[in-house]
This record gives C-alpha cells, sequence and structure tokens, in this order.
C-alpha cells in the first residue's frame, strides 16, 4: 500500500504579507469636512496607484464634491462582516452626520441628499481621505430635523448613512499636493463650497 502524503493547500491571496509595529500615540479622532459625490458621476474615472491597488490616486476629471463643514459629534467607522460558513466578507461604512442650523437652502439639499446614493469623500481631523461607497454609493438610512426643547438644545440635522462593500473605503492619496485643497484638485475633484 502506498503511503499518500499530506498535502497542504494554501490560498495566497489571504496570505499575510506585513507585520504591525505599536505606533505613537500621535492620533486624534474626529471628522473635519465630508464631500458628497454624484452616484456614477460622468467623470469618475478611478485610478489605483500601481504599487498599493488599495489606494485611489486618481479620481477623474473635473469630479464634482460639495463640502460639508463638520464641528463636534460627527463620525465614520467600518464593520467588519465576516462569515466562514457563507464564505463571504463585507465591509459596512456608517456615517453619521451632526450638521448644526436649519436654513430652508439646507432643507432642500438634505432632502435630495436622502433621495440619492452618493459616494462621500471624509476627511480625518489626521488629515486622511477616504473614500466611502465605492461600488455602490452611501444611502441615508435614518436621521432627524431637531429644534430642541431647551434654548441650550441641538437645532439641525442628524444624518446616517450606511454603504455596504467588498473593500474598506480606500485612502485617497494623490501624487502630489501639500493641502487637502491641493490634494483633492489633484485627485480630479472640483469642490463646491457653501455659503
Amino acid at each position: 500500500m502506498l503511503a499518500c502524503p499530506f498535502l497542504i493547500l494554501k490560498n495566497m491571496a489571504c496570505d499575510l504579507t506585513l507585520g504591525r509595529l505599536e505606533p505613537c500615540k500621535d492620533s486624534v479622532a474626529g471628522l473635519k469636512n465630508v464631500y458628497f459625490v454624484p452616484y456614477g458621476d460622468d467623470g469618475l474615472a478611478i485610478s489605483y496607484d500601481t504599487t498599493d491597488t488599495d489606494v485611489i490616486d486618481l479620481l477623474g476629471v473635473a469630479v464634482p464634491a460639495f463640502k460639508y463643514e463638520l464641528r463636534g459629534t460627527s463620525s465614520f467607522e467600518q464593520t467588519v462582516s465576516s462569515s466562514r460558513d457563507n464564505g463571504t466578507t463585507f465591509f459596512e461604512q456608517t456615517l453619521t452626520l451632526s450638521l448644526k442650523k436649519l436654513t430652508k437652502e439646507d432643507h432642500k439639499e438634505i432632502k435630495i441628499l436622502c433621495y440619492g446614493r452618493p459616494h462621500v469623500i471624509v476627511e480625518t481631523n489626521n488629515g486622511d481621505l477616504f473614500y466611502a461607497g465605492l461600488e455602490h454609493g452611501m444611502d441615508v438610512n435614518g436621521g432627524t430635523v431637531a429644534n430642541g426643547t431647551a434654548m441650550g438644545d441641538f437645532v439641525g440635522y442628524t444624518l446616517t448613512l450606511v454603504g455596504q462593500e467588498k473593500t474598506p473605503a480606500n485612502f485617497l492619496i494623490p501624487a502630489s499636493g501639500s493641502t487637502i485643497d491641493a490634494k483633492l484638485t489633484a485627485l480630479g475633484v472640483t469642490v463646491t463650497v457653501g455659503t
């Protein structure tokens, strides 16, 4: 009888390639701005860094983005959902926004935002840029239009946008640009700022 050698099959696409050192304590939390990009805009022509395909280095030409400044309790989180039994993994991206003050102009834009499913560029207080809702966009799935009760209560909009993607939100790292505005320009983004 011949002995059959035990075979170890490896799936190379799932093997780690790097270790990780404990980083310095120089990070801060929170969001600075978000930029809403219309879903499937004609100017979108995403290209990835040639050495790191998890990094986007160009979004296209004259890609419109609408800037919303943030201060306070807005957040961006990504939850990993992985099932060995089903053989699936996806990343749920959740953007929670607190937008102070109610205006008739904002009322209209928030309504349009709720109807659509934009891509979202998230700018953190660390200066990182992420591209959320890459393939499927992000949907508003909840929120409030708050008038408060007491004199010092929050007045404004709270929104929760959720997207489900095959990968975590990509870092946006252009080939050039020292400021956020210069980086967005190098990425091919044309930013519209409110009044």
